[in-house]
């Protein structure tokens, strides 16, 4: 099949590949509204410090084991001693209702905390909860002197999810995929002899008379 003929082909049933697409970005649009819940993710960032030597300088050693360890306090914001002594502070069972992601670059001394979940103000006070929490952890059993906060979490304004926009559109090019997809399937799965070239192109003969077509379908 040529590009022409695809062309010809989508024209020809030019209403099925403009109303699917619609229809499938239409109901992903009505799934996103009523189904989905608004996220909210609130942030918080802290820095790390490690423990200095005996004459209180920080040392050269020191501000390289403080990198080292914003590492250590990285994984340690997603172990359960961290998350049950924040829950624990909250007054809840659990935080599984909250997603926990941590990021920490290996040449800085800064981690940024971020939680996310349905409800703004709550999920503010679990970022803020989590990092009290890692800080005494932190210090029970590691090397940390200590573990400020730098950018303390604010209740978030707006939702962070979700991508309701990027679903609708997503659900509207696999609309288009599918339509065009079935279109070409039909067509090909079409064994039907649809024209005088067509017959003489599969028989190898020429056609030597034709009978038109009558009003009324006699």
């Amino acid at each position: 099949m040529t590009l022409l003929e695809l062309f010809q082909l989508l024209k020809k049933h030019l209403k099925l590949v403009i109303t699917l697409p619609v229809v499938c970005a239409i109901a992903m649009g009505i799934v996103s509204f009523v189904a989905m819940d608004n996220t909210y993710t609130a942030t918080t960032s802290m820095y790390i410090l490690a423990k200095t030597d005996d004459s209180g300088q920080m040392s050269y050693n020191d501000l390289s084991a403080s990198q080292m360890l914003s590492n250590d306090i990285a994984t340690l914001l997603d172990s359960d001693s961290v998350k049950s002594g924040a829950a624990k502070e909250l007054g809840l069972t659990d935080l599984d209702d909250y997603k926990v992601s941590v990021s920490s670059e290996t040449t800085t001394r800064v981690i940024t905390l971020s939680v996310t979940g349905t409800d703004a103000k709550e999920t503010a006070e679990v970022a803020k909860a989590m990092a009290s929490s890692v800080s005494t952890v932190a210090q029970n059993v590691g090397a940390a002197q200590s573990i400020n906060v730098i950018d303390e979490a604010k209740t978030p304004e707006a939702p962070s999810g979700p991508k309701r926009a990027l679903y609708i559109a997503v659900a509207f090019l696999a609309g288009i995929f599918i339509a065009v997809a079935y279109v070409v399937l039909a067509d090909m799965l079409n064994t039907r002899i649809r024209g005088a070239e067509e017959a003489e192109e599969l028989l190898g003969i020429p056609v030597v008379g034709r009978i038109p077509a009558m009003k009324g379908g006699k």
